[in-house]
């Protein structure tokens, strides 16, 4: 069965002020619980702010370190999970109910993207 990788993507600038209030929380543990128990969830989790990462860059055969925040970057990856799915629809219907546990404060999007296999 082939493997599907989601990435949040989210504007770090557009995050409510309080962050996940706990209504969404106990949603979003409700979700997930669901995906596991269908053998669906392999892994998930969110990612700590982009101010506290470091990018590594390779550009002429010189590597270079950036440490965060990153100011040029408006819309950073927020979070991931990785899904086996039977086909991509079964992902994508998963990730449309990932979007609708954020209601309607959240502006997010979730790339999702099979896995390459072997």
């Amino acid at each position: 069965m082939p493997r599907y990788l989601s990435l949040v993507r989210i504007d770090e600038s557009n995050v409510p002020a309080e962050g996940p209030g706990p209504e969404l929380m106990q949603r979003m543990g409700e979700l997930l619980e669901e995906i596991t128990k269908a053998g669906v969830m392999l892994d998930t989790a969110g990612l700590l702010p982009s101010a506290q990462g470091t990018r590594a860059h390779l550009d002429g055969g010189r590597i270079s370190f950036t440490d965060g925040p990153f100011t040029e970057t408006k819309e950073v990856v927020g979070g991931y999970a990785i899904m086996q799915c039977k086909d991509k629809a079964e992902a994508l219907e998963w990730a449309k109910r990932f979007l609708k546990v954020h209601g309607d404060d959240w502006t997010l999007t979730l790339e999702v993207r099979e896995i390459a296999e072997g």
